[in-house]
């Protein structure tokens, strides 16, 4: 089975500093969100980075067979999107006209109706109220929501989502997972995500990835991979894992583990 991410032997990190030395993980699926979990510092940003190119890295990245470490940037660009935990400052462009020239930047064949498209994206999101506004005149939470719209219309491959609800109220947690969840099903594509909130995880995940200090503690199913010993393991505390009256999973932490 070739269709969906595979990272073998990965090594990267920064100038004076490496993180990750010979990461493999198993098949990551396509139409299903990943989540990436792990403490401060465990080097889920830094793992994201270097799927994306951004940091230097050495080993085998394959997408559906293919070896995204052997492509030249600008094809690498077409397949991996890569939203960071905030967008640039300074930006002075509606928020329609950002998804429109993400939507031509992408490499990807135009369509007549790009516009059309952006909004139809703004809409889905539910901030196509928000089509005209400057996006340096957003908040936080706003601009996050402009920037995965960007993401979704440059139809990737791979969707890299770094702490996308960072900046979101409750409301704009669940309805944005939500979206994320469809559109990686409809598209068919991977999509990884750094997640601190494990209850969301364990809700809108159907795969997941554990690092600690740079090196791959569990994966598999969130329910397999969230467990008492994981979360003392890798959080450093008393946790276990309880079903509300729907059959739904969350943790519940009695307390750090001195």
């Amino acid at each position: 089975m070739t269709d969906g991410l595979r990272i073998h032997d990965l090594h990267t990190g920064y100038r004076k500093k490496k993180i990750m030395s010979g990461l493999t993980t198993p098949l990551l699926p396509r139409g299903q969100i990943t989540a990436l979990l792990g403490p401060n510092g465990s080097g889920k940003s830094t793992l994201l980075r270097a799927l994306a190119d951004l940091n230097p890295a050495q080993g085998e990245l394959l997408l559906n067979g293919e070896d995204l470490m052997t492509l030249p940037s600008a094809t690498r660009a077409q397949k991996v999107v890569y939203l960071p935990q905030s967008l640039p400052q300074g930006v002075h462009l509606h928020a329609l006209e950002s998804v429109i020239v993400a939507r031509r930047a992408s490499g990807s064949l135009h369509s007549h109706n790009v516009e059309q498209e952006a909004y139809a994206i703004l809409d889905k999101l539910g901030v196509a109220h928000l089509a005209m506004s400057f996006l340096d005149q957003l908040s936080g939470g706003q601009k996050q929501l402009i920037g995965l719209a960007q993401s979704l219309i440059r139809e990737p491959d791979l969707l890299l989502l770094d702490e996308p609800l960072s900046a979101l109220d409750l409301n704009y947690q669940f309805h944005v997972m939500d979206i994320v969840a469809r559109e990686t099903r409809l598209r068919n594509i991977v999509t990884v995500v750094v997640i601190h909130d494990i209850n969301i995880a364990l809700r809108h995940a159907r795969y997941a990835l554990m690092l600690k200090g740079g090196e791959l503690i569990a994966s598999g199913l969130p329910g397999e991979v969230v467990s008492p010993a994981s979360l003392a393991t890798v959080y450093g505390v008393d946790g276990r894992v309880e079903y509300c009256s729907r059959g739904l999973p969350h943790v519940v932490v009695d307390g750090v583990i001195p």
